[in-house]
């Protein structure tokens, strides 16, 4: 039988499940994944990449964000792909499923895109666990007293 303390906090296993979902993403600069729970269940998972159905930057001629010397943290628009986090929105909202004061899960902070969404979906929680620099996000998750907690293993 395993010990109590050999089991992972919350925190741990479903960043452990956000890093696993990232290794589907195709992105040639980074790999993000996402998951949102409510209550401690899964409700959707993302990572980035292109939308369905259409063609990843790697079959349509190379990142646009690195072909065009685009600084990291902005600019997100220039980007075929959908962010992890909008595809877990995404995702709850085909299915009908309410992510409303749920947490968040991602192995990147968010950019100040996501921000939006995640503000607007309503997640009481944001638990990430590598910094990404967008100062318009950071500035807005203070505002929005949604709870961000770096996670540290």
């Amino acid at each position: 039988m395993a010990k109590k303390e050999d089991r992972p906090n919350w925190d741990e296993y479903f960043i452990e499940i956000a890093k696993l979902v990232s290794t589907r993403s195709n992105c040639v600069s980074r790999k993000v994944g996402a998951v949102i729970t409510v209550d401690n269940q899964i409700i959707s998972t993302g990572y980035n990449g292109a939308p369905k159905g259409l063609h990843h930057c790697v079959d349509a001629g190379g990142c646009l964000r690195k072909l065009n010397n685009i600084e990291s943290g902005t600019r997100q628009e220039i980007c075929r792909a959908v962010h992890a986090e909008q595809n877990a929105i995404i995702s709850a909202a085909v299915k009908g499923v309410s992510i409303k004061g749920g947490t968040i899960y991602l192995n990147t902070y968010p950019c100040s895109i996501c921000t939006r969404m995640l503000i607007n979906a309503e997640i009481k929680k944001i638990v990430y666990e590598s910094d990404y620099s967008d100062q318009l996000s950071k500035e807005m998750l203070e505002e929005s007293k949604i709870e961000v907690v770096k996670y540290n293993k």
